[in-house]
């Protein structure tokens, strides 16, 4: 059965962490929409991947997903910044009713911000670990890691993996 998944995302996204998943998930028959800032406005990776932004943040409402994928580069950081707390309180609703979510490399700053990371087992790009204990969780450095429909990766290196314990959360 397609499952709808919410991709929240910024500029100075990692572009892989986006466009990997993304072709895996919508390979399989998922369909993947961009959530961002404001519906619309082009945003931009690192390495100069473009995407539109399909629904802005005030208009998204998460129960109309079944999943959340989060790319890493600096968009998780940037998206944090966001005065009100919108996107941590967007992926927020995912984590609370044990949906899937996906974060990859420096993704799971965004986790953070949903103060439920408290004894879940994460990883996440070296630079992230020490805020995720910070936040309660218990990092451990492997290519994934599926804690109770939490899935996180530390690096592009490890999307192999990532991508097919997104999917079979998905079956």
């Amino acid at each position: 059965m397609s499952k709808k998944v919410a991709a929240v995302v910024t500029d100075l996204f990692e572009d892989v962490e986006l466009t990997s998943p993304q072709k895996a998930l919508t390979d399989a028959g998922h369909e993947v929409v961009i959530i961002g800032e404001e519906k619309g406005k082009e945003i931009t990776g690192k390495k100069g991947e473009k995407v539109t932004v399909e629904v802005g943040i005030d208009e998204a409402n998460a129960a109309d997903y079944d999943a959340v994928l989060i790319p890493g580069g600096f968009s998780p950081d940037l998206l944090r910044g966001d005065e009100q707390g919108r996107f941590g309180e967007f992926v927020k609703h995912f984590v609370q009713n044990e949906k899937p979510s996906f974060a990859i490399c420096h993704g799971p700053q965004l986790l953070i911000d949903t103060d439920l990371l408290n004894g879940r087992t994460v990883t996440s790009f070296l630079s992230v670990r020490k805020d995720l204990q910070n936040a309660g969780a218990k990092v451990v450095d492997e290519s994934v890691v599926v804690d109770n429909g939490i899935v996180t990766s530390r690096t592009p290196d490890d999307l192999e993996d990532f991508n097919r314990e997104s999917l079979a959360l998905l079956q």
